[in-house]
């Protein structure tokens, strides 16, 4: 009895080891875990600057090991291991003051350096004031006790981490450190750093340049990811004499683009980051904002139903992107289901404050909210469609001061139920099934009734069509009564499926002349023989009106019509 009695107390007592050691470990090391979903995107810091700078790792199977930030230092909220570590995860911890609390002789961060030798070997370190100290992964951080150092140019404010061999930062005022992070992972993280205080990135107003035209490059589906991910269904399979690379192929294929259209503002309809492939989401991003900001084109997004199905949610990600030098883009009503639900306005030539072309945005959100009675795909909800008619009649008055023609159009990712049912006339080729809701809410007969001429849209990446939507009341589609154009981009990037008959990777181009009141289109392709040429190009739109299908035709082959 008197055994049983210890051994049954030796049990309870390595319970109670067991359960405190899981209790403190899931205190200490909860939110390393590699699933955990962390919104982190760096925001601007008023006033401070920063005192210091240190890496911190952790063990998942030391309870005694933790990744947390002491009550004196802040964590940026980024694993940099992307939690592909199985045992280890990594954060930056930093210290920061206001500069008005900086005392004499407190020491500030003027430059951060990654590598395995003392920056100070190299010379850079004959300041008597300033002294290079060792971190840990390689880093290095120079702090200074000058007298006013806070105020310098070379004052570190805020510091970030971006991931991938192709990481850029595009941020106003901050600038990569160079040499990796020397840790033991699969993506390399790289140390960022703004110096100064913030500054507020340039929003240039779109406006119909002078010869009376506009134009507009619609990118989707870009399906960028951390690092340079890896390419599906590429053709050819071979790239510039080597194996497919997804995201430099894409963004080659979007650079070259940019310098033959020229457009005047970059459309962005969803799926910019694949997000099983992208665990930071923000590095994705940037690669794409970039070429848009260093040739200073303003541009807008919206979110597709892979952008967050990563770590970072949309709201975290329309944050950053709101802030970024030439983003146009924004959250919208906070009140509204998605984010992304907004409009802009495309000014007339010259000085004039009147709209020529609007805009509207709409999330299209990602997969049905009910499966066993509507399977598939999510749907525009009756709180946007409404939101959208009112707003399109409060700007009607002030739309009808342009003395020219007012065009309205609009963007969303996932297509039209009627792409499906409705439209008897296309231009185009059409390679896959419409994966549209299966429930319809009536966005299609909103759009015609507040006279927008076409909605631009992508997710089937296969098919670049554009479609007639008529009147339909009859059941015999009339082509004297066109009522709106329903255009695919088709899918540019690589990290995206394209198993298609042969589907080559492609953008869509909307040309306004606004004088004449025309709109045309047409496609431009990643390969082939006529990649430098218009692709099946038509005016739908002349004279602010509607332009029919020149001639009815059967529903088309996989081949292009």
């Amino acid at each position: 009895m008197t055994r049983k009695i210890v051994r049954t107390l030796s049990q309870v007592a390595a319970a109670a080891i067991f359960t405190f050691t899981v209790l403190f470990f899931l205190d200490r090391n909860l939110d390393v875990l590699p699933n955990a979903i962390h919104e982190y995107m760096p925001q601007h810091h008023v006033g401070t600057v920063i005192t210091d700078i240190t890496i911190v790792t952790c063990n998942s199977m030391n309870p005694f090991s933790s990744c947390k930030a002491d009550a004196e230092w802040t964590r940026i909220n980024k694993d940099l291991f992307l939690g592909k570590s199985l045992l280890t995860s990594g954060y930056i911890h930093f210290q920061k003051k206001k500069e008005e609390d900086i005392a004499q002789g407190d020491k500030v961060v003027v430059d951060v350096k990654v590598g395995r030798l003392d920056p100070s070997a190299n010379g850079d370190g004959a300041d008597p004031h300033e002294e290079w100290e060792q971190r840990p992964s390689g880093l290095w951080v120079k702090l200074s006790s000058k007298k006013h150092a806070s105020d310098s140019e070379k004052a570190v404010t805020m510091v970030d981490v971006l991931f991938g061999e192709d990481a850029v930062e595009v941020r106003e005022g901050w600038s990569l450190v160079g040499t990796a992070l020397l840790i033991d992972s699969s993506i390399q993280a790289h140390f960022t750093v703004r110096r100064g205080a913030h500054k507020e990135p340039p929003k240039p107003q779109p406006r119909v340049r002078d010869d009376k035209k506009f134009r507009i490059l619609q990118v989707s589906d870009l399906h960028l990811s951390t690092g340079i991910g890896h390419c599906r269904d590429a053709v050819p399979d071979e790239y510039n004499g080597g194996k497919c690379e997804a995201d430099p192929r894409t963004l080659d294929f979007v650079n070259k683009v940019l310098d033959e259209e020229r457009p005047d503002l970059v459309v962005l309809s969803g799926d910019q980051v694949n997000g099983d492939t992208a665990p930071d989401a923000q590095s994705a991003i940037f690669k794409y904002a970039s070429l848009l900001i260093s040739r200073k084109i303003p541009y807008v997004s919206i979110f597709g139903n892979h952008d967050d199905e990563g770590t970072s949610a949309r709201a975290a990600q329309m944050r950053l992107i709101e802030k970024l030098p030439y983003s146009l883009s924004q959250a919208g009503n906070p009140d509204l289901p998605g984010v992304g639900n907004y409009y802009i306005e495309v000014l007339a030539p010259g000085s004039s404050k009147h709209s020529a072309i609007t805009i509207y945005l709409l999330d299209s959100h990602s997969y049905s909210p009910d499966e066993k009675h509507y399977p598939g795909y999510d749907w525009i909800k009756p709180s946007q469609i409404e939101w959208f008619k009112e707003t399109s009649i409060s700007l009607h008055e002030h739309h009808k001061e342009y003395t020219f023609h007012h065009i309205n159009t609009a963007f969303i990712h996932i297509p039209l139920p009627e792409t499906v049912i409705d439209p008897q006339y296309r231009v185009g080729a059409v390679r896959e099934g419409v994966t549209a809701p299966s429930f319809n809410s009536g966005f299609r007969d909103a759009l015609v009734e507040r006279n927008v001429a076409f909605v631009g849209y992508g997710h089937d990446h296969a098919n670049e069509y554009c479609a007639l939507s008529t009147d339909n009341s009859t059941g015999v589609p009339h082509t004297s009564r066109p009522e709106l154009w329903m255009c695919y981009a088709g899918g540019s990037g690589f990290g995206g499926y394209g198993n298609y008959d042969g589907f080559i990777r492609g953008m869509r181009v909307w040309d306004f002349e606004m004088n004449i009141g025309r709109v045309k289109t047409w496609k431009r392709h990643e390969y082939g023989e006529r990649t430098e040429e218009r692709i099946n190009e038509q005016t739908i739109v002349d004279g602010a009106r509607l332009v029919g299908a020149p001639e009815p035709k059967p529903p088309p082959s996989a081949d292009a019509i």
